[in-house]
Order: structure tokens, then C-alpha cells, then sequence
């Protein structure tokens, strides 16, 4: 017998754009006399979600050709009893909607889901509680609908409610829980209650840091011990990692790969960002000065690959391109890196550089470059100006904000800590401790 416990194959999900009045009707009868004559569909045009989610204004939108949004397309996948697999993606990627069709709060498009056993689904704060229900008796309505009788039920009530911690309560209707209340006893129901697959979506990220360890442990636990198939999504590079042993990439509603979930969890950093890690200008609109002319700006790893977010643990390179276009030019260059909320975190200078002003420059093509070393950055969101002028600190000019990227904590750096470091700097400092004697 096959071990594989949930297998889809060729899955597509899109949805409508716009609201159905009665224009949409207008269109839908268009559209079925079209099909009827044999003529293609005029309306039948297609954006993805992470396309959609570029336009930002209003005028672009009402214009927009496109009728549906492709959430999902051509997704094809299995996964194996007891395997712990890790979906990744930026928001719009098509996560949720994924986790919705397994967990069939939603149907498809086209294409199928196999799945063996039994589903529990954790894909929002109080999914499948009655708010006028106690704990307790949403503790076995919940139970009931995984196909459980109330002896079955009973047998895991004492450890469910111990688990949540919420034993003051647990005779109290859910609605006068918190969003923190709710997430620990929904939790504590899918992992305990007899489901075959467990589905997680982002919305642990709602309990702290302590419940979040004691979730990924309970997730092992039932993965290891029960053979329990769980699929986990987050934005949390560290849980991932530390839970997971299979990840799938998922980018624009397409699976950009599966495989070990640290050589995805790479992948996704290298590629999958809304930030700005390589910026190049043309030659007729270059930016610079009388003696300069800036090429491309760009963050690179080790590897020299370009990338838009920077895993915390590898020192990454700022890369200036330019061209001297004025024979024997003294050139300048420094750099500030700012977070998100414009607080200057530190700049640096290229004072220590020969070319730094003791040095003319002949007309042709050149690379300064500057390494920020690992475990310096926190996992918040920087930018960087980059600010160049001639000798003298004649003729300055800013690239003012000019690259942006997320500090990404891979979990290479934390050992058993899952919580959060403060700050806009989190360096690896050496800890010593020295035995004097009692």
C-alpha cells in the first residue's frame, strides 16, 4: 500500500475580478454566446495575484483587460505519512488558497485532490468554533466533524485543555476569548484530536514566542510519534526550518520547486522579494556628476548572485557600477543604511580605500565595492542611499534610498531561541564564563 497520504495533481483556482452587477451579466452572456457560436471568449484574459497586486492606482485598474485573477496554476505535488512539509511564498503567492482547497473550504477550478484520511485545518483565528459554544463544547463539535464519537473525544480532553492552557476558561463561550486564547485551543484540538493531516497557515504568528516553540514541538511529536502528515505555512524562515523537513517554493500561484526545505528556504531568499537588491539605469539617463556616471547598484552574497533579501547569517556586498567619463577624476563614494521607519542604523565611507581621493582615475569602467559582515543585521526591513562626489566632496549627488531588502532570519544564528531580537542591529557577540571556584 501506498504511503502517500495527499497527492494533487494539475490544480488550478481563479477568481473573478470585480463585482457581478449587471455588467458582469452583460459579460457572461457574451461570453456564452461566443462559446455557443465556436468564437474564443473576448473577456477570457488572466492576471496573477502578485501581478494584480502591483497596480496601485485606480485609474490602472478600471482599464485592466484582465477578467480573472489566477490564484493558483498547475500545481502538482505529494506528500508522504508523516512528512512535515513547509510552504513558502510572499503574500499573493497562493498559500491560503492552496490550504483551502486541501482543506475543501473551497473547490477548485480544475484539477484534483487525493487525500488519505482524515483533515484537521488550522487556517485562521476561531476557524470552525461557534462563538456562543464554551471551549468545551467546541472541543467536541470539533471532534464530531473529524468523524470522532464523544468517547473518543473525552480520551483527549484532559491533554487538549492542559495543552491550550486555558483551564479557567474552558466553560466560558469562545467569543469573549482573546485571538491568542483561540489560536492555543485550536491548536491544541488539531493536534490531538484524531486527524490523519494537520494544516497550518500563518496564524500561529498570533500566539508568542513560547507557544509557538511548544506548537513546532507538538508538530514533531505528532509526526514522529503518530505518523501524523502535517503541512505548515509561514513567513517565519526559523520555524520553517526547525520544523520542516520538505518545502515547496510557491511564486505568481506556481510551484517554483520542491526538495529539501533548506536548499528552498535559499532559493526563496534569493529570489522571491518585493525589495530592490539591483537597480541599472540606461545610458542616455544615467545619474551621477561632471566626472561620473552610475551603471547599476546592486547587493550580491558570496556567490556574486544578485539578490533582494539578505539571509542574516552570510555577509552580503554593495555593488556600484560606474564609468569615469572625466580624464584623471577623483572619486568618492559612501553609503547609509536606514530602516524602515528612516532611523539611520550606520554609514560608511570609502576613506580607507586608496582610490579615496589619493588617486585620478582614467576614463573607462569601474566597481567599488563594500561588505557588511554576518550576524549584524536584524530581520526588519533596510534601505541603503548611496551618495557619490568628487574631490573635495565637490558635486555630491544621492541615490536616495535606492536599494531596499528584508533581513532574513534563516535560524543559522539562534540556537533554541525562537523569539524576536529588538533593535535595528542583533551582532553575534562573544560570551564567556569562567569557573572561579565556589
Amino acid at each position: 500500500m501506498s504511503d502517500v497520504v495527499l497527492k494533487v495533481e494539475n490544480l488550478y483556482k481563479r477568481y473573478r475580478l470585480g463585482a457581478v452587477d449587471r455588467q458582469a451579466f452583460k459579460e457572461d452572456m457574451i461570453s456564452w454566446w461566443a462559446s455557443i457560436r465556436g468564437k474564443p471568449d473576448p473577456y477570457e484574459q488572466y492576471i496573477t495575484s502578485n501581478e494584480l497586486a502591483t497596480i496601485t492606482d485606480s485609474e490602472t485598474l478600471k482599464k485592466l483587460a484582465a477578467r480573472y485573477v489566477w490564484a493558483l496554476q498547475d500545481i502538482n505535488f505529494e506528500v508522504k505519512q508523516g512528512e512535515i512539509v513547509g510552504v513558502i511564498g510572499k503574500n499573493g503567492a497562493g498559500k491560503s488558497t492552496l490550504l483551502k482547497i486541501l482543506s475543501k473550504t473551497t473547490t477548485p477550478t480544475k484539477g484534483q485532490v487525493k487525500v488519505k484520511g482524515r483533515i484537521a485545518s488550522l487556517l485562521e483565528v476561531g476557524t470552525g468554533f461557534h462563538g456562543e459554544l464554551t471551549g468545551r463544547e467546541n472541543i467536541y463539535l470539533n471532534g464530531a466533524i473529524l468523524g470522532m464519537n464523544r468517547h473518543e473525544i473525552k480520551k483527549h480532553l484532559d491533554e487538549i485543555v492542559d495543552f491550550a492552557g486555558i483551564d479557567a476558561y474552558i466553560d466560558t463561550p469562545v467569543k469573549r476569548y482573546s485571538s491568542g486564547m483561540y489560536v492555543r485551543l485550536a491548536f491544541a484540538v488539531g493536534a490531538h484530536l484524531l486527524s490523519d493531516i494537520l494544516i497550518v497557515d500563518e496564524v500561529l504568528a498570533v500566539g508568542d514566542a513560547e507557544f509557538q516553540k511548544k506548537c513546532i514541538g507538538k508538530m514533531k511529536d505528532v509526526s514522529a510519534g503518530e505518523g501524523k502528515t502535517v503541512l505548515f505555512v509561514s513567513h517565519n524562515m526559523i520555524s520553517i526550518k526547525n520544523l520542516c523537513s520538505i518545502g515547496i517554493y510557491l511564486k505568481n500561484g506556481n510551484v517554483v520547486d520542491i526538495g529539501n526545505v533548506g536548499g528552498i528556504i535559499t532559493k526563496y531568499i534569493g529570489n522571491d522579494s518585493a525589495s530592490k537588491g539591483f537597480v541599472k539605469w540606461e545610458k542616455t539617463n544615467r545619474v551621477g556628476n561632471e566626472g561620473i556616471k552610475i551603471n547599476s547598484v546592486s547587493i550580491h552574497n558570496n556567490n556574486g548572485e544578485y539578490i533582494s533579501q539578505v539571509s542574516i547569517s552570510e555577509s552580503f556586498t554593495i555593488d556600484i557600477d560606474y564609468e569615469v567619463i572625466q580624464d584623471g577624476y577623483k572619486v568618492g563614494f559612501s553609503f547609509v543604511l536606514m530602516d524602515s521607519e528612516d532611523f539611520c542604523v550606520f554609514g560608511s565611507m570609502n576613506t580607507l580605500e586608496p582610490y579615496f581621493y589619493g588617486k585620478p582615475l582614467n576614463i573607462g569602467g569601474y566597481k567599488s565595492k563594500v561588505s557588511v559582515p554576518a550576524n549584524f543585521l536584524n530581520n526588519i526591513r533596510y534601505r541603503i542611499t548611496i551618495i557619490g562626489f568628487g574631490a573635495n566632496w565637490s558635486n555630491s549627488f544621492r541615490l536616495e534610498n535606492i536599494l531596499e531588502f528584508n533581513g532574513l532570519d534563516d535560524g543559522n544564528s539562534r540556537g533554541d531561541y525562537f523569539g524576536n531580537y529588538g533593535g535595528v542591529l542583533r551582532p553575534i557577540l562573544n560570551w564567556e564564563t569562567i569557573n572561579y571556584g565556589s
